[in-house]
């Protein structure tokens, strides 16, 4: 997975990089292609300014979470944690429909008809 981190308006140290892609790399998924991370303060008159905007690239839509915190760090993880919420719903969606149908395929095979709308090399995945 590339990892890109943008910190806009100041310079983010090596720490909190490191911190950013141990967290990133925590998130266990198979589809991730690349994680856009930027990094900027909020207006100086805010008490939690520190923003973090994740945006997860992956086949359909793409996952995007911003948060703020007192910290970088803190809001980095509040991020991933909504992130991981995000994948592992979204996993569980489609875990759902490949279940309805292969029912839906038992189904039609045990009623001795012909399902078209699959081939055989889906049956088999």
């Amino acid at each position: 997975m590339d990892i890109i981190i943008q910190s806009l308006g100041f310079k983010a140290g090596e720490t909190l990089e490191a911190f950013i892609r141990e967290k990133l790399n925590g998130l266990k998924h198979d589809n991730i292609v690349r994680a856009n991370v930027t990094l900027y303060k909020g207006p100086g008159s805010a008490i939690e300014a520190d923003y973090c905007e994740i945006r997860l690239e992956v086949p359909g839509n793409d996952p995007f979470v911003k948060k703020h915190s007192l910290y970088f760090e803190t809001a980095v993880t509040t991020c991933i944690d909504v992130l991981e919420e995000m994948l592992n719903r979204s996993k569980s969606k489609q875990l759902g429909r490949r279940q309805a149908e292969a029912g839906a395929i038992q189904d039609a095979l045990n009623e001795g008809e012909t399902y078209t709308d699959t081939e055989l090399e889906d049956v088999v995945k």
